[in-house]
């Protein structure tokens, strides 16, 4: 039986994650500093910890273990990057130095760690394709890039000086049941589902900027199988993961709308945080490997808003 530590197995994808290598038939361990309330981790043991801190590190990670799937992070949609960016840079560039070097000094044989497209500059509506090497010459839009951009070059220079292979996917939007919907660290999917299935029928729903900046969605089994591809290949360098499809955010309010079918008007609001205007990554690295994403947006938007929607009517938190 093969032996794998998540950390950030307290959260939405880690969750996930936890919940497909069990079914491998993988004995799991989870690490968080806590688990969402409305989750019940199927890992075989959790570890509450402060990977900030090496301390904590060196008695989480030790050399029982085959794989290590490194998703712990600080992050959030663009109002929680923006206005924390200072312990966002801080926090994840603590939590991956220690990672990092515990894992070389455990002799981990494989680590994986989770990207972002945020290492990508900003783009326009109608650009190219970016491949991976356009990361090159660096210039990411916020700082929450920079920091993955930086990690990213830690991996690789500590697999080029010691036996660890490490594998990198720079994941798109992801989203699906048991994500984060409130308190501030939501993303853009399921802060318009929470808003949707708080609107009444006919109502108004607000959304930042001019509702035309586009973006990828993945569902989160298309991404953990993407992982799990990438983890079991023989590719060394980042690879972009999640679907290439592009919608502008107007266009994902009225597909959650009529999942919901709720007849929803959008007021646009120009004073908010918006991100990037554009996104278009190139995944036919990824596709080489044979994934290919499974779900349509709408499906995946009807399992999430679903989860969501039940959420509201009980009350519920998310943490």
């Amino acid at each position: 039986m093969k032996r794998a530590l998540i950390t950030g197995a307290g959260g939405f994808i880690g969750g996930h994650l936890v919940t497909r290598l069990k079914k491998e038939g993988y004995h799991v361990t989870g690490a968080d500093l806590h688990l969402h309330s409305y989750v019940k981790s199927q890992a075989d043991k959790f570890l509450t910890c402060d990977l900030r801190d090496p301390k904590h590190c060196h008695r989480v990670i030790t050399d029982e273990y085959d794989e290590v799937y490194h998703l712990a992070a600080d992050h959030g949609g663009i109002g929680h990057i923006i206005k924390n960016e200072q312990y966002v840079m801080a926090n994840n560039t603590a939590i991956n130095h220690a990672v990092i070097e515990q894992c070389v000094l455990a002799g981990i044989p494989r680590l994986f760690f989770s990207s972002s497209v945020c290492v990508y500059r900003n783009m326009k509506a109608g650009e190219s394709e970016m491949t991976e090497s356009h990361v090159y010459p660096a210039y990411p839009d916020s700082e929450y890039g920079w920091e993955k951009l930086y990690a990213e070059r830690s991996l690789l220079t500590q697999a080029r000086h010691s036996n660890m292979q490490v594998r990198i996917a720079r994941f798109k939007t992801v989203y699906g049941p048991y994500c984060t919907f409130e308190g501030g660290r939501e993303k853009v999917v399921p802060a318009l589902c929470k808003k949707i299935a708080e609107t009444d029928d006919g109502g108004i729903v607000e959304v930042w900027g001019d509702g035309t900046a586009l973006r990828c969605f993945t569902y989160v089994d298309d991404l953990v199988d993407g992982i799990r591809i990438l983890m079991k290949s023989d590719v060394d360098e980042p690879l972009n993961l999640g679907n290439s499809r592009r919608w502008t955010i107007n266009e994902l309010v009225m597909l959650i709308a009529k999942v919901a079918q709720k007849d929803i008007r959008i007021y646009n609001n120009l004073d908010k945080p918006v991100g990037v205007l554009a996104r278009n990554f190139s995944t036919k690295q990824i596709e080489a490997l044979g994934w290919r994403p499974k779900f349509r947006l709408e499906e995946g938007l009807r399992r999430t808003y679903s989860w969501i929607d039940a959420q509201v009517q009980k009350g519920r938190g998310t943490c």
